[in-house]
């Protein structure tokens, strides 16, 4: 747990690791609590409005349960197993259950459709599935061409042949049930990457990887937790922000999680759920934030009383920085990781100053440089490549099935992120762009977050991608795909406007010289957009012409 300081320095310097040799994350998120028989765990509301409470001895009894279950079902130790549900009960016992079980759980989003499903349950060698009912028939459609898939377990399972009901599995498990002793580095979940820069890989993470991210957590709620808080994020917690940025780490310190099982994010019923519980700490994705600050004068209907906002998964950018100090009357702490190494910058502002549009600094415990492409670390002001050192509790223990993959992510012992920064004088780290989003446009080096942070503080813009198109005299220019206000028009005058507004603030060389308006960005499950999917419209356009 992270020491109190005054400084950022201090808070860094005290830190140090306390990782076990063995370590089991469904043992200290459930069962250690369990004693405390009405210590709340988790607060659940349906699309109905019906509302459930768990406390942690309701979740040791039900986990050990399914987990007796699935061992009768034939699921072994480090057996892969699909866990395509969304926020809800069963999605965090089917979790805890496995990691009792000494099995590798494989979050999956619901969002995904039967061939995504096909790819990560086919590469992972899944041996069983829990899902629900919206999503199983995509399950069925995909399980033919599945070889290792034995189980698809469901909520409800609709008496169908093959398909284990998930209630009748709880009810037929013993309530006591002794979890496997793992090592901290045996293997605990699969966590696929968005696929932004090429296929989706599974980044393999070992059960220590709970213990890496609660110092972040901590670090970025200002020393969390503090008496009353109780947490909530949108993020889906197949993500590994909503699992591991928000879940496991609250349940480490025993503080309640509210679940709510949305098809939609709905910014106006953000603002009403967290005043309905009294929620004091949430991890909102950029995207989430852009969308609620769509919503007009929220204070005067909704007595919400947030203690911080955590954000990551893209840099927020000065404007919604300004909205989070106006509209929500705390600083946002803007936090920044991958899949493969996650929560290793970050913002605290009880003891340092948000830089606004920056990283953040190393989170304590970790070691994060800028290096070059031989790893050599880089004085501040250069831009290279954000990396962060080996051993580190974080780190994943590397691509499943995918020895190449694993090898080029590191350069000695430096984990490359493939994102790229540079370091001011203070240790502040501020995000260019991923290395294949840069843009090369007449000698110059343009990262688009810093144009894309710029065109949202234009009234007309809500939101914007931006990426290099190919151009026979620059080699590249800048091209900007916007999303408008619903009270704007897309025209020329529009397009000259905010060209005009861009290149004013920043310089000549990085205003988009191309605007294309469209109806919605490519976003990828987790909010981020994705840049390839913009330059492939480009590139279709450009073909017709």
């Amino acid at each position: 747990m992270l020491k109190k300081g005054k400084t950022y320095r201090e808070v860094y310097d005290s830190f140090r690791w306390k990782v076990p040799k063995y370590y089991n994350i469904g043992v200290d998120v459930c069962d250690k609590w369990a004693d405390q028989r009405y210590r709340l765990a988790l607060i659940y509301e349906d699309e109905k409005g019906q509302v459930e409470k768990y406390t942690f001895w309701d979740l040791k009894r039900l986990s050990n349960r399914l987990a007796n279950a699935l061992q009768n079902y034939g699921l072994l130790r480090g057996d892969r197993v699909g866990i395509l549900l969304p926020q809800g009960p069963e999605t965090a016992l089917s979790h805890i259950a496995l990691y009792k079980l000494g099995a590798v759980a494989v979050p999956l989003f619901t969002l995904f459709g039967p061939e995504a499903l096909e790819y990560r349950l086919g590469n992972s060698g899944a041996k069983a599935v829990i899902t629900d009912g919206p999503n199983l028939e995509k399950v069925l459609e995909i399980k033919d061409r599945l070889p290792e898939l034995e189980h698809i377990i469901c909520t409800p399972s609709y008496h169908l042949p093959g398909v284990i009901d998930f209630q009748d599995a709880l009810e037929k498990g013993s309530s006591s049930y002794s979890p496997v002793r793992t090592k901290a580095d045996d293997p605990a979940l699969i966590i696929y990457t968005s696929g932004t820069t090429g296929p989706p890989k599974g980044a393999l993470h070992a059960h220590r990887v709970v213990l890496g991210h609660v110092p972040g957590v901590e670090f970025f709620h200002n020393f969390f937790p503090q008496k009353e808080d109780l947490y909530w994020t949108p993020a889906d917690w197949a993500w590994i922000g909503g699992l591991i940025d928000v879940l496991l780490p609250s349940w480490h310190h025993g503080v309640p999680v509210v679940a709510f099982r949305a098809r939609k994010f709905d910014p106006e019923q953000a603002f009403f759920f967290m005043a309905k519980y009294g929620i004091r700490n949430v991890f909102m994705p950029p995207t989430a934030l852009k969308l609620m600050r769509q919503v007009k004068n929220p204070r005067s209907r909704y007595d919400y009383q947030l203690r911080t906002i955590g954000c990551g998964g893209e840099t927020l950018g000065e404007e919604l920085l300004q909205w989070g100090q106006e509209v929500m009357d705390l600083t946002i702490n803007e936090f920044y990781g991958q899949t493969e190494v996650n929560l290793v910058l970050g913002n605290c502002s009880a003891v340092m100053e948000n830089k606004r549009g920056s990283m953040g600094r190393p989170i304590p415990g970790h070691r994060v440089e800028v290096v070059d492409t031989d790893g050599k670390i880089l004085p501040p002001g250069e831009i290279g490549e954000v990396a962060v050192c080996r051993p580190d509790p974080v780190m994943f223990l590397g691509y499943w099935d995918n020895a190449k993959a694993t090898e080029e992510k590191f350069t000695g012992d430096w984990c490359l992120t493939g994102d790229l920064a540079r370091k001011d004088e203070e240790g502040y780290f501020w995000f260019v762009g991923r290395k294949d989003d840069l843009i090369t446009s007449a000698g110059y080096r343009i990262g688009p977050a810093e144009i894309e942070d710029c065109l949202i503080k234009h009234p007309a813009v809500a939101m914007a991608g931006v990426i290099g198109s190919p151009d026979q005299v620059r080699g590249e220019i800048v091209k900007a795909f916007i999303v408008l206000n619903p009270q704007f028009a897309p025209d020329s005058a529009l397009k000259k406007n905010i060209q005009q507004f861009v290149k004013t603030r920043l310089a000549a060389h990085e205003y988009p010289r191309t605007i294309t308006f469209i109806n919605e960005l490519p976003l990828t499950a987790t909010g981020k957009i994705m840049r390839k999917d913009l330059r492939k419209m480009d590139l279709e356009v450009k073909n017709k012409s």
